[in-house]
């Protein structure tokens, strides 16, 4: 792990108990100094001028400092392997105190209203600052004492295969500088003579972890060395190296893999989210709020929608359907039909396979679309009854559509990846074509947005679909 002095090292309890003390310690400094800062803030145009340094309710001393602390705390902030890099550190911590911001206006709203505004926001962007500067001056610190001692962990991996190359690619894809690849062991002899990365067999390991000072040994082995993968681990139990291990099971997991606590018993869940807590709350209150203002706004339009299908085609107006949403949970969606009342003992009119064997059940002249219907899913307009799915949680704004089950049937095991995220109104897929590429033929395109989900992604493909929906571009 990364040095620094025996008793501060860098992912060690005594480090994270200095970070909360430092953390409630620049909190009180945030209040001392930014009572002194107010007064000079006189000379802004929309400060009200005060005399003298303001003071702060006593009892805010107490609670401020608890209230920074405690939200740090549920943002995993203290827990330094949640956050190896500095973006990520850093913008939780931005992220973080803007929330302990709003948390600390209500409780003086609810209190002390008389506490000067302007005194309020230097010290939240102050304390701020001083929590970046010293979380940036410790990372500094601590990557000085690595390269001082040892250059960090260096890495050896049991198993050339498929597992330990993927162990190579995540670790050049991390960029982690306090962690190095001191290469492979493998028994297979063509892996030996064909890549100078080998450093030789499992037998070796003792030998190779010593002449190349490893500190970690990752063993990946394929499932059926697995009495071999248990002498390995014997043979090294006096040798001061720490031993990780990856079950070969990671080509099973719908995203990706991580082991939870399961009544007491540790276990791998393959079925592990792809979005953190963090990003799964962020994308829910987004949903809930860009949901209910959609909406708000577009319920007058659907009321005229509605009255147009019943005066062209009658009731019922909604159509409703079964679909697979995250995990490949079933659930029912909502839209404007625009089809005749028997699509789906038409659907043979329109389905076919293509030249690969694959099935396609969407094309441009559908005979059982209504009037109507054409119009409505040129400009997406049957599309918005889903609104009243995102907001009761079964969809999001943004995300892989939901699937056809007896498509879904149809899968392969990589296509399953998709549902790692919960379905969304429009993605990835949809701005890079929409109704003209079937969305079962370019799993791709999801699992580009699952593998780079952002808030950001999200609100840059809301910002495409406005554009190409008013265009109506790849829509029928």
């Amino acid at each position: 792990m990364e040095q620094g002095p025996e008793m501060l090292r860098r992912f060690s309890v005594n480090f994270a108990i200095l970070s909360v003390v430092l953390d409630a310690s620049l909190v009180l400094a945030g209040m001392l100094v930014s009572g002194r800062v107010r007064p000079y803030l006189n000379v802004l145009p929309f400060a009200l001028p005060i005399r003298g340094t303001p003071d702060w309710p006593a009892v805010a001393f107490a609670v401020f400092p608890m209230v920074w602390v405690g939200v740090f705390t549920l943002f995993s902030i203290y827990d330094g392997r949640k956050h190896l890099r500095a973006a990520s550190e850093l913008g939780t911590t931005a992220a973080a105190s803007m929330l302990v911001g709003i948390a600390l206006a209500g409780i003086l709203y609810l209190s002390f209203r008389d506490t000067s505004r302007l005194l309020f926001v230097s010290f939240i962007l102050l304390t701020l600052g001083f929590m970046l500067v010293w979380r940036g001056l410790a990372r500094i610190y601590f990557r000085i004492m690595r390269e001082r001692s040892d250059g960090g962990r260096r890495v050896l991996v049991a198993g050339a295969g498929p597992v330990g190359r993927e162990v190579q690619s995540q670790m050049q894809f991390a960029g982690l500088s306090h962690l190095s690849l001191a290469g492979f062991l493998d028994d297979d002899p063509q892996k030996l003579a064909s890549f100078d990365d080998v450093r030789g067999q499992l037998d070796d390991a003792r030998k190779v972890i010593t002449e190349m000072r490893v500190t970690d040994l990752v063993i990946a082995l394929p499932q059926r060395a697995h009495e071999r993968m248990e002498r390995l681990v014997k043979e090294l139990s006096d040798v001061p190296v720490n031993l990780w291990v990856i079950p070969d099971y990671f080509h099973l997991a719908l995203h990706h893999a991580q082991i939870e606590d399961f009544a007491g018993i540790p276990m791998l869940d393959l079925r592990a989210p792809a979005l953190t807590d963090y990003q799964r709350l962020v994308k829910r209150v987004f949903d809930l709020v860009l949901g209910g203002i959609f909406l708000l706004v577009a319920s007058p339009i659907m009321a005229l929608v509605a009255l147009c299908i019943l005066i062209d085609d009658g009731w019922p107006v909604l159509f409703r359907q079964r679909r697979a949403g995250e995990n490949g949970r079933v659930f029912e969606i909502y839209k404007f039909r625009t089809m005749v009342r028997n699509a789906e003992q038409l659907r043979y009119l329109v389905e076919a396979t293509d030249q690969d064997g694959n099935l396609i059940h969407k094309v441009r002249d559908d005979p059982r679309l209504t009037r109507t219907g054409r119009f409505l899913r040129r400009f997406s307009l049957d599309e918005l009854p889903q609104l009243l799915n995102i907001l009761s949680g079964k969809m999001s704004l943004v995300g892989p559509r939901p699937e056809l089950p007896y498509l879904v049937d149809g899968y392969q095991p990589w296509q399953r990846k998709r549902f790692a995220v919960p379905p969304g109104l429009t993605g990835w897929w949809q701005i890079h074509g929409r109704s003209d590429r079937p969305m079962h033929l370019h799993t791709e395109d999801d699992l580009f947005y699952v593998q780079n989900y952002s808030i950001w992604l999200d609100i840059q493909i809301l910002a495409e679909t406005l554009w190409r929906v008013i265009f109506g571009k790849g829509a029928f």
